[in-house]
């Protein structure tokens, strides 16, 4: 993907750069009201707000549609912010582009769909307007890949992924597990790619944004996009995790921001010696690793012998809340030893399963 810098087109993007606004544009009043409010706040560059707005179910509030947009037209005419709405088809993309957006964000129910995003990308060929993707719902790192690579190939070349969280089903005190593994990952792969936080969404809860953002600074994301009401508990929208102008001055104030280099040489002698210890720890891991995958090869000869099935829920289920007693006693999050129990026994099981299979066809010879 080619990508060029935030800082080229962006002007005094530095670090965090802030998105802010309303979940859902309200009124005319509220808009211009909070955008000249957040305005004054140094770091906030971009008024971003809810025009069209995905429900699960029929019946909700579904966003004001187009007779906001031209709201957003007088926040960038009085304030001077780029403003920033969430596109889910053609139709509202060039509605978005006709009223002179200037960044549109891609939500993660569309992420999720190929075909919508497609529509969306081949809508904005030719125009290289900045587009920010919203990692999909489900932990699935490829298609947030795929969504941005189907904008770079419509020639998209202002491209920002936004960090959301995932929806898991597994019960949280985040409304969405923010999984930081895969947005690093993705980082990773694409150095390049400017990475925003999204603390709202991810907590669902505003005494939590504060420090999901802290965390997102810790990890040398690009900056955060945050929802914020005058008065939160009455917004038409996602009421509980929008923070007021006041929070969200005291939030950004209180960041402490990192580089991921330092000058100072003791510090650097301190990091190698305790990276040291973390490759001894690691060692032993992959050691234990092998040792535990030896033992299943012996439990599925074991199996074979007696024809059991390689995969026993009850047992899977007793493992899990027994590591993950453990973890807690040790200090660790359930979610955390949860995720890579899961993957242990996932592999176990289909060491299991091939070693069964070739047993069988042995026995047809």
């Amino acid at each position: 993907m080619k990508i060029i810098p935030i800082q080229k087109w962006l002007s005094h993007s530095k670090r965090p750069i802030v998105m802010a606004g309303p979940c859902s544009a309200e009124s005319e009043d509220q808009v211009i009201g909070l955008a000249k409010r957040l305005v004054q706040i140094p770091d906030i560059k971009i008024f971003r707000a809810g025009i069209w707005k995905p429900r699960t179910r029929p019946n909700s509030f579904e966003g004001l549609g187009e007779q906001a947009l031209p709201w957003l037209a007088n926040v960038k005419k009085e304030t001077g912010l780029l403003t920033s709405c969430e596109v889910a088809n053609a139709k509202h993309t060039e509605l978005a582009l006709k009223n002179g957006i200037d960044i549109l964000w891609i939500g993660a129910r569309t992420t999720v769909s190929p075909f919508a995003v497609q529509e969306i990308a081949d809508a904005l060929k030719g125009t290289n307007i900045p587009v920010m993707v919203k990692n999909p719902i489900n932990l699935d790192l490829s298609l947030w890949i795929g969504a941005l690579e189907r904008f770079s190939q419509a020639g998209i070349e202002k491209l920002v992924a936004i960090h959301r969280g995932f929806s898991t089903g597994v019960e949280s005190k985040y409304r969405n597990p923010p999984h930081w593994a895969i947005p690093l990952a993705l980082k990773q792969k694409f150095p390049e790619l400017p990475l925003i936080c999204d603390p709202s969404h991810i907590t669902g809860n505003r005494e939590l944004v504060g420090r999901v953002s802290q965390k997102a600074m810790d990890v040398d994301m690009d900056g955060l996009m945050i929802e914020t009401h005058f008065s939160p508990n009455d917004a038409w929208s996602d009421a509980a995790q929008q923070v007021t102008p006041d929070q969200l001055e005291t939030i950004i104030r209180s960041l402490e921001l990192r580089t991921e280099f330092s000058h100072d040489r003791s510090f650097d002698q301190e990091l190698e010696e305790l990276r040291a210890k973390i490759d001894r720890v690691d060692r032993e891991i992959i050691e234990s690793l092998s040792q535990r995958m030896s033992v299943v090869r012996k439990i599925a000869d074991a199996k074979i012998r007696n024809k059991v099935t390689a995969f026993q829920l009850s047992r899977m289920d007793q493992m899990l809340k027994e590591r993950m007693a453990q973890g807690l006693a040790q200090g660790l999050e359930s979610s955390y030893v949860e995720e890579i129990y899961q993957i242990i026994h996932g592999e176990s099981v289909k060491t299991q399963t091939s070693l069964m299979a070739n047993a069988k066809k042995e026995d047809h010879k």
